[in-house]
Order: structure tokens, then C-alpha cells, then sequence
């Protein structure tokens, strides 16, 4: 199947054995421990369980390659916009300016911008292998099971699952697409810099958004059509009891967040600041 990477593979893991709603609940606190803080040592902390909970779930890079890739694109847009148009927010966070490089006007690089934005780096990739490990190792069936046993709505748990679904198939238009272009001439293989190969990859998100609509518009027809949601319960061919290892799971995240936040916090500022 050319194309569907990004998606569940079945393996023995213990990441895999836990329970879909448990990993939710690890994804959606470890984020927002990452979102709050801007403390250089608990972001560095996060980033190398990151890597280590990655590893542990033997995720390849050919699962993930592309989308990270594009997730890096879009980091350094996001750095460089961050850098036009507040190029002196790290020095008002830390109150103090050292230039390394004279610019032009007020953007002239400093030791505090550069710190900013190496914070706001490291709260990206806190949270990508946590958020591509949460694709590949969660049946989007077994998902919406756990979600609505935890009391969640069936319809919300089923429009996350098909959403979990989906991923792959936007993969695979992308990939239909990409391969159009290039027979169309634009080259988009390894032979050019990669900086222009994400930029005519970026290219080819407006096709895939209107494929996308269109593949919307089909499922949530025949689900129209098939009466879903016209009761309050139903039940489900797969379903996890939580475990040893969620209960323990979702004990780690709660107390390494309340962690976290308190060193964050501890002199009153959520910035560490070394200057």
C-alpha cells in the first residue's frame, strides 16, 4: 500500500498493550505540561523521555520520516516568523540584551532571542514523538472503545478513531499528488536542496485539503445514511480494561506534571532564565 505510513502497526510492546484512553491522557497532559512551561530544564527533561517512550515503541522512521520532515518545515517558518516580527521578545522575557550580530534596525541577533527561540524548539519536539508515537501505536477501534467507557460520548470517540484512520489516507493522496507533480516535472526528490523540496511539497496542501473535503463529505453521508447516533449506547467488538501499567502510566504523567509546573513556577515565572 504506496503511500499509508503514518498509521497502527500491531507489536509487542508495552506501549502498544496499553489501553487507548491511557495514552489520551498521557498525550493530552504531557502537552499541556509542554505548552506552560518555558523552564530550558524541564523542557529538556520532557524531550529526552520523549525520545526514550519513541525508541520503546520501535517506531521506524519510514512511518514518520515525512510527516516530520514537514513538521520541521514548518518550525523554522514559524522561528523565522517569530523572529521578524518580535526580534527582541527574548530580550524583554529576560531583561537583558548581548548582541552576537548587528542586523539591520531593531533585528540584530542576540544571546536571548536565541534562547527564546531554543526554547520554543524544544517545546516542538517535546511533544512530535509523543504525538507520532500516539498514531502509530493506538487501534483507532479499540480508541473510541476506551474513550467512551471513560464516559465520553460514543460519537466524539468514533470522530477521533476515523479520524486516526484517516491519517493514512491523506497520506496516501499525498503521495498520488506528489507523484502527479513530478511527472509534471517538478522535481521533488532527494536531487534538490531540502529546503526547496519542502517548499514545492508545501505546495500541494491545497489539493489535498479539497481531497480531503470530498472524502468527508462521503463518510459522513454513509454514516447519515446507516443511522449513526440515533441511540445513546451501543456496544463494541473491541475493548481494553485499563491495566497495572495504565493505572501506572497515567500515575507518571500526573505527578511529573505537577513536578514539572512546580519548578517551572518556583520563582514566580514560567521562564528559566540563565542571563
Amino acid at each position: 500500500m504506496a503511500g499509508r505510513i503514518l498509521t497502527y502497526e500491531e507489536k509487542d510492546t508495552w506501549i502498544h498493550r496499553l489501553g487507548g484512553a491511557t495514552k489520551m491522557i498521557f498525550f493530552l497532559l504531557w502537552s499541556i505540561t509542554g505548552m506552560l512551561t518555558y523552564d530550558t530544564r524541564v523542557l529538556l527533561v520532557m524531550l529526552a523521555v520523549s525520545l526514550v517512550i519513541f525508541k520503546v515503541s520501535k517506531t521506524e522512521w519510514r512511518q514518520v520520516g515525512t510527516v516530520f520532515l514537514f513538521i520541521l518545515f514548518f518550525l523554522c517558518l514559524n522561528l523565522l516568523a517569530v523572529f521578524i516580527f518580535s526580534p527582541n521578545q527574548g530580550t524583554e522575557v529576560y531583561g537583558t540584551k548581548t548582541v552576537l550580530v548587528t542586523l539591520f534596525g531593531e533585528h540584530n541577533i542576540t544571546k536571548e532571542q536565541l534562547f527564546y527561540e531554543f526554547n520554543i524548539l524544544l517545546k516542538y519536539f517535546t511533544v512530535t514523538p509523543v504525538v507520532l508515537m500516539f498514531i502509530v501505536t493506538t487501534n483507532p477501534s479499540e480508541f473510541a472503545a476506551s474513550l467512551n467507557k471513560l464516559g465520553i460520548s460514543y460519537n466524539i470517540g468514533y470522530a477521533i478513531a476515523i479520524a486516526l484512520r484517516y491519517v493514512p489516507d491523506v497520506q496516501a493522496d499525498f503521495t498520488k499528488i506528489k507523484h502527479a507533480q513530478e511527472a509534471r516535472g517538478i522535481e521533488m526528490s532527494s536531487k534538490t536542496s531540502l529546503w526547496e523540496r519542502m517548499r514545492k511539497m508545501s505546495m500541494i496542501i491545497f489539493p489535498l485539503l479539497f481531497s480531503s473535503m470530498d472524502r468527508i463529505d462521503v463518510v459522513s453521508n454513509a454514516m447519515e445514511l446507516r443511522g449513526f447516533g440515533k441511540h445513546k449506547k451501543r456496544t463494541w467488538y473491541m475493548e481494553k480494561k485499563l491495566t497495572k501499567s495504565d493505572y501506572l502510566t497515567i500515575g507518571f504523567v500526573v505527578v511529573f506534571m505537577v513536578a514539572a509546573l512546580c519548578v517551572t513556577f518556583a520563582d514566580g515565572s514560567r521562564f528559566y532564565n540563565p542571563f
